[in-house]
């Protein structure tokens, strides 16, 4: 299949990445990306909120700020109360506002399965574009929200999870990656993603890919929320670990001491989980530091960038 090309794409179909950039002139570059799912609570409003603020995370993934947005909705008219979907409009309508994000159109079709997102544009400087294929050897990994979505939302499906858990993983998902973006925004940052379907590791093996690196993974200092590792040992795990485990279990190595429910934490595919950073060794308990006083306080060093022939991820 042969695509269109431009002289002005700087990230596209040639590579995966988490949206694409096209070059305006040479001060200006757009991001573009776009996400929808089904419900992934039962909350209307709650689940508006984590579509809005899922969409809008790859945008800050590339080190820009997104500025319009347009809706994409699937809605079964028959089945489904109008008053339901305006919720869900509405939490995302203010999760727009948060970011300073203005709502410029959309397009609905009726579906019997409920479906919400965005398709959103960003502006970034073309010569500050973060990308997954930069990682250098000494490099700091740091992750700005716990794992574990998947998981508990297997539970909460499950009817497994407290109306606490629940409150508290809603808020959790809904969180912008916004502050976390702007502050690493003034540090050494050379590769940049956000944690979603693939996993903590799924993720980590595209950023290994063709870079000449492998990846040192200290599992006892990767966030995790309380009540996954009790779901997980219950045996609440999402179809999409298994996917997950299967398709990058060859890149990586388990330590004897990583126990398998804490590898299928690590493959848990999440919603709206929070960024990866790849930073300068001497930026990186600077750049911590500065997460945790602007309030991402779950964000952690987990691992670093070693030079090596094989490419691979190494979890002790």
């Amino acid at each position: 299949m042969e695509f269109p090309t431009d002289e002005n794409v700087i990230v596209g179909l040639d590579r995966a990445d988490d949206a694409g950039v096209y070059r305006v002139n040479d001060e200006l570059a757009l991001i573009q990306t776009v996400d929808f799912f089904t419900p992934i609570v039962d909350d209307p409003y709650g689940f508006g909120q984590i579509a809005a603020a899922n969409a809008l995370s790859d945008v800050y993934a590339m080190g820009g700020v997104p500025k319009t947005a347009m809706n994409l909705v699937g809605f079964p008219l028959k089945q489904m109360d109008i008053s339901i979907l305006r919720e869900i409009l509405q939490g995302g309508i203010d999760k727009m506002k948060e970011a300073g994000v203005v709502l410029v159109g959309g397009h609905s079709v009726e579906d019997p399965e409920l479906k919400y997102g965005l398709s959103v544009t960003g502006f970034i400087h073309p010569k500050r574009i973060l990308t997954q294929k930069n990682l250098k050897d000494g490099d700091r990994l740091i992750l700005t929200k716990p794992l574990g979505t998947g998981i508990v939302n297997t539970a909460i499906k499950g009817g497994i999870a407290s109306p606490e858990v629940v409150e508290s993983v809603t808020r959790l998902m809904a969180r912008l990656n916004q502050k976390p973006a702007e502050i690493m925004s003034r540090y050494a940052v050379h590769a940049c993603t956000d944690i979603t379907g693939f996993g903590l590791l799924g993720h980590l093996a595209e950023m290994v890919l063709d870079s000449g690196c492998a990846i040192r993974l200290q599992s006892g200092q990767i966030p995790i929320i309380p009540e996954a590792r009790e779901y997980a040992q219950m045996g609440f795990i999402p179809a999409g670990a298994y996917r997950n485990r299967e398709f990058r279990a060859g890149m990586t190595v388990f330590g004897s001491s990583v126990d398998r429910f804490l590898q299928d934490l690590l493959f848990d595919p999440q919603t709206s989980g929070g960024l990866l950073i790849s930073v300068s060794e001497k930026d990186a308990a600077d750049l911590l530091r500065e997460l945790k006083a602007g309030g991402v306080h779950d964000a952690a060093i987990v691992g670093d960038v070693i030079s090596t022939s094989e490419e691979r991820i190494i979890v002790q």
